[in-house]
């Protein structure tokens, strides 16, 4: 059969359509095989093969097949009989994916964002459970410097001179601090520090609306707010708790491409450790 051809399968009455080189991904598996010899669970039906199957179960299994990757929904449970159904079709390389559950399931994120005004600034502190997380969120704020004169906490307009990017401040790989606002210089000077948040484009120096877009991208992010709370002290710091479910970035599996090979795969697990 020429790998370019389509194939028709009906697995426990569900149709699929694929590429004969998509189901020859893995060459000794039972799948790849069905197309060439006779094999008693796969019946060859009006130019489609039915196997007795669980079709939900093979939708995932055809995901694989074509990217390579595990990729499951976050609320998905079933992974033993997705196990069973992977070694059912001699795809060991995915049975074996699966039976490292710790790599595929989604894990719980916690994020806390805390906000305090002083004078004429603000200052962001952040605190996060996955260091990836705080570091992707790192890259998409930028503080911007630079001295004005004669300017209102309130002024919606940036300086006229260059403004200067600052660094982040980060005391760890599960936090960072930055301000915004004006800092007395000399004379009627003021060092202006602004915010920008990816992908908006607005340099912000007004604290409460640069909290109000924070908290806003975290919201896109995939984040839900859990708690609010106001905690009492020298000065008074807002508390804003998130949470998220994130499920790790699917294993990949690598198919030895050298002629004659056996075909079996071996599982590369490319997980990002510092997400730990």
């Amino acid at each position: 059969m020429s790998n370019q051809e389509v194939v028709t399968l009906s697995v426990g009455g569900v149709r699929f359509v694929t590429r004969a080189s998509t189901l020859q991904q893995f060459p000794e598996s039972r799948l790849a095989r069905m197309l060439n010899s006779d094999d008693p669970e796969f019946k060859l039906v009006n130019g489609e093969f039915f196997v007795d199957r669980d079709g939900t179960l093979f939708s995932y299994i055809m995901d694989f097949l074509r990217t390579l990757q595990v990729s499951l929904p976050t609320d998905f449970s079933d992974y033993q009989r997705l196990q069973r159904e992977a070694e059912f079709y001699g795809l060991y390389p995915l049975a074996d994916l699966l039976s490292q559950e710790h790599l595929l399931k989604p894990r719980l994120e916690i994020l806390e964002v805390r906000f305090s005004l002083q004078e004429m600034q603000a200052l962001f502190q952040i605190f996060g459970s996955c260091s990836t997380t705080v570091e992707i969120l790192a890259e998409q704020i930028t503080v911007f410097t630079g001295q004005q004169s004669g300017q209102s906490w309130n002024s919606p307009f940036p300086s006229q001179k260059p403004l200067v990017p600052l660094p982040l401040e980060r005391p760890s790989h599960h936090n960072m601090v930055f301000q915004c606002g004006y800092d007395y210089s000399a004379g009627d000077q003021f060092v202006a520090r602004y915010v920008s948040i990816k992908p908006d484009n607005r340099k912000l120096i007004n604290g409460t609306n640069v909290l109000g877009l924070l908290l806003d991208t975290l919201l896109k992010d995939g984040f839900r707010l859990i708690s609010t709370r106001t905690v009492s002290g020298e000065e008074k710091v807002e508390c804003y708790s998130f949470e998220r479910m994130q499920r790790p970035a699917g294993p990949a599996v690598t198919v030895n491409p050298t002629p004659g090979s056996s075909g079996v795969a071996q599982a590369r697990r490319n997980q990002v450790q510092k997400g730990k």
